[in-house]
């Protein structure tokens, strides 16, 4: 298969080795992955505060880049969801279009959801050792269906218990533009997320949305947490969360 990674640009930025522990995992799955160089974002922000033409100008743009893939892989469900849901909605006026980016986002998976369902490799190259509590992003869960998959694939990794957190699909406060326009109501949903990871005890917290972890990671280390670690899924498959 041929696989074109979408790095997404918070990774891209904020944490690019979580895009090199995708494409290590999914190398191990025996597929073809490519790069586009020259892509950035998916258009989220903007069409989340009504920018439909910059939004609808960034998807026109991803298509160029990703059409001609077997499969486009995010290690983001938020990234996903705004590619397999919204696209398809931004351009529903336009039959051609709306074809072409439907046919496209059944080819999109988010990485946890792919590794599970499409590629099923054997095994996890990842030796983690410890316990961890696993946080739910909004847009991976109610957009595409993604809780088992992240579980069932750390579940393949022996030196891993999973220790599961009240409260693991609630929003952690994050949203995107959420977190800046109603910034008290977000830090109380963030400050009430970093409680239930605390009271795991687990070694580790770990999610599938680079946005929700640095939202968590900002309160545990404001609030005085410095142990707890803060892993993105693909960096603990992988094994590249070593490598702190």
């Amino acid at each position: 298969m041929r696989i074109g990674l979408f790095v997404t640009c918070l990774v891209d930025a904020m944490r690019p080795r979580i895009g090199f522990a995708a494409i290590k995992l999914l190398g191990a799955a025996v597929c073809e992955v490519v790069v586009p160089k020259l892509q950035t974002c998916c258009g989220q922000p903007g069409y989340n505060s009504g920018d439909r033409k910059s939004a609808e100008a960034l998807a026109l743009k991803f298509l160029a880049e990703f059409e001609s893939f077997d499969y486009v892989v995010v290690p983001s469900g938020s990234c996903a969801g705004m590619i397999r849901v919204h696209y398809p909605a931004l351009f529903k006026d336009d039959p051609a279009l709306l074809a072409r980016f439907t046919a496209l986002g059944q080819r999109t998976c988010e990485l946890t959801d792919f590794l599970a369902n499409v590629a099923k490799p054997e095994k996890m190259p990842g030796t983690f050792q410890g316990t961890l509590t696993y946080h739910d992003s909004c847009s991976g869960l109610r957009e595409l269906d993604v809780y088992n998959q992240p579980r069932a694939l750390l579940a393949t990794m022996p030196g891993i218990t999973i220790k599961e957190m009240v409260e693991s699909t609630t929003c952690c406060g994050f949203g995107g533009t959420f977190s800046v326009k109603y910034g008290e109501l977000s830090t109380r949903m963030a400050d009430n997320k970093c409680q239930h990871i605390a009271d795991t005890h687990a070694d580790a917290i770990v999610g599938g949305d680079l946005g929700c972890l640095l939202n968590i990671e900002g309160r545990l280390r404001r609030n005085g947490n410095h142990s707890t670690r803060v892993l993105h899924v693909a960096e603990v498959l992988s094994g590249m969360d070593e490598e702190e």
